[in-house]
């Protein structure tokens, strides 16, 4: 079943799931070659029917990540476990832990939505909620609507999967891969057909999540090198856009974790804080700080109405394509995004894992909505004619027209480039390792590095099911190109849906019974299948 690499005598290929990817991928790539316009057809149809049938376990299974991360805050019996054995130690320091998960899980989402998804839901009313563009409720209900997308509820998905598989694989010793945190509730069958299918769904679900946060940081760019140099973004341009970033984070990928993801999540990470300074002190401060502060009160005060609001009455399509369509991005990169955090994760107990994790990542997201989006709000009301600027040039061009507004702006613009660059490059590193490790069998698979040629391969892979969605636009019209991407992202989550849902049930049965599967812990007693236990 599975063929060694060549040169390594201790890793494999794990052929079955490795093949049925390829196949995938190459199917994707012809089928959006020879028809794009019927494949994004296709595509919107499974789309609406996801949503519409089941919109009800999407929300209900952001709500159960929520209830269970806070659960963790404030539990001491199970907040004390620590992932890989009370003798295991951390491996990297807790600056790099938050800045690692903080830009590992985001790729270009927080940067191209902090000003355009305020605006939209200022100028354009969520249906159902009842209140007029640019007011003061349609305020209140824009940036809650983003605190409620961009939060703790967004990394809660990460923070849960990270949970269950790193428990699974550190202190039940299961393999490194993402059917392990199923034992609970399959048992021994997730090291067989029914483990396989499980990861190659994860494989596949991540392809559409990697090629859409490609797809639209290529057109930020785009739209930033044409305020900058007055190239105009064509196909061209963002190919070359793309095979800079795609060069990037091979390189990065090819130095290790250690390295590449650190290093770029650090300069990450200071760019952000640098770029909120600078827009919280330059921008108006006193609004920024109250609205801010007044945005969190509405949003606790009606976070359930939002989280569930499906459009039931009305028929309205908006939950499908915001708080579904994000919820179908996130379960696109849980899987993969939990084993990547778990594979840092040693020697830290659950409850450091859920702060660091769930809760400070998911703050930082409302303080960079509330900066960036109060700034946008207060610049649009006081008729700084933002929301035109994204009709005429589209949602990319929404950060680029908010800079021009504030001194120092073709600098700014440029160190939004830059951040853009960075984060989606430390995304599409982490989630190439974490596919090359998922792709391979090997004695120790949690903490052996992939081979460096495993890693160039899948970032190849994905980066040209990137182009060919950007190849697409170009034909079939811009919007449309992209609107095709993230409706992949869709499509390929599915299916995992209930693959999550089912995590979710999984890791909350191992915690309870922590005691009789922790192998490191507790040899003696444990009642995990010992054949299964890697050394």
């Amino acid at each position: 079943m599975n063929s060694k690499v060549k040169g390594l005598d201790k890793v494999e290929i794990r052929k079955i799931v490795f093949i049925p990817m390829v196949i995938i991928y190459i199917a994707i790539i012809v089928l959006g070659l020879v028809s794009p316009a019927s494949f994004a057809s296709a595509e919107s149809s499974i789309v609406n029917f996801a949503g519409q049938w089941f919109g009800w376990l999407y929300d209900l299974v952001a709500l159960a990540m929520m209830f269970i991360c806070i659960w963790l805050l404030f539990s001491k019996k199970y907040g004390d476990i620590v992932l890989g054995g009370k003798d295991a130690k951390p491996i990297m320091s807790k600056w790099n832990w938050f800045v690692i998960s903080l830009c590992g899980g985001i790729a270009t989402g927080i940067v191209f939505w902090g000003i355009a998804e305020p605006l939209t839901h200022l100028m354009s009313p969520i249906p159902g909620f009842g209140y007029e563009a640019a007011t003061k409720e349609g305020a209140l209900y824009s940036l809650s609507t983003s605190y409620m997308h961009w939060g703790p509820a967004l990394y809660a998905f990460y923070c849960v999967a990270g949970i269950g598989i790193g428990y699974a694989v550190y202190n039940m010793k299961l393999p490194y891969r993402v059917s392990s945190c199923l034992y609970p509730v399959i048992g021994s069958r997730v090291n067989g057909i029914a483990g396989d299918i499980v990861d190659i769904l994860c494989l596949f679900g991540l392809a559409g999540g990697v090629s859409a946060s490609l797809g639209v940081a290529s057109m930020q760019l785009g739209s930033g090198m044409n305020l900058l140099f007055g190239i105009q973004p064509t196909t061209l341009v963002w190919g070359v856009i793309l095979l800079t970033i795609v060069v990037t984070f091979i390189i990065s990928s090819y130095t290790g974790i250690d390295k590449g993801v650190k290093f770029l999540s650090d300069k990450n990470a200071k760019i952000y804080i640098g770029l909120m300074i600078f827009v919280l002190v330059f921008g108006p401060t006193k609004y920024i700080l109250n609205m801010t502060v007044e945005a969190m009160g509405f949003h606790l005060d009606n976070y359930f109405t939002q989280a569930t609001y499906l459009g039931t009455f009305d028929g309205d399509q908006w939950p499908v394509w915001w708080t579904i369509n994000y919820w179908s991005f996130m379960i696109a990169y849980t899987p993969l995004i939990g084993m990547f955090l778990a594979k840092i994760a040693v020697g830290r107990t659950l409850k450091e894992f859920t702060l660091f994790n769930f809760l400070l990542p998911g703050m930082f997201g409302i303080v960079w909505f509330g900066v960036f989006g109060s700034s946008a709000i207060n610049l649009q009301m006081n008729g700084a004619q933002l929301w035109e600027g994204i009709q005429a040039g589209g949602l990319e061009s929404a950060v680029f027209n908010f800079f021009s507004n504030f001194p120092l702006s073709k600098l700014l613009s440029a160190l939004f480039m830059i951040t853009a660059f960075l984060s989606v490059v430390t995304l599409a590193d982490s989630m190439t390792t974490t596919v090359s490790s998922l792709s391979i069998n090997a004695k120790n698979n949690s903490t052996t590095e992939p081979p460096k040629h495993i890693k160039m391969f899948w970032g190849i892979v994905m980066s040209s099911v990137a182009f060919i969605n950007i190849a697409t636009a170009g034909k079939v019209g811009a919007v449309s190109g992209i609107d095709a991407t993230k409706q992949l992202a869709i499509v390929s989550a599915f299916p995992l849906l209930f693959v999550v849902a089912l995590m979710v049930y999984s890791t909350v049965k191992m915690l309870i019974k922590y005691k009789e599967y922790d192998v490191v812990d507790s040899p003696s007693t444990a009642i995990v299948d010992k054949n299964l236990i890697q050394d």
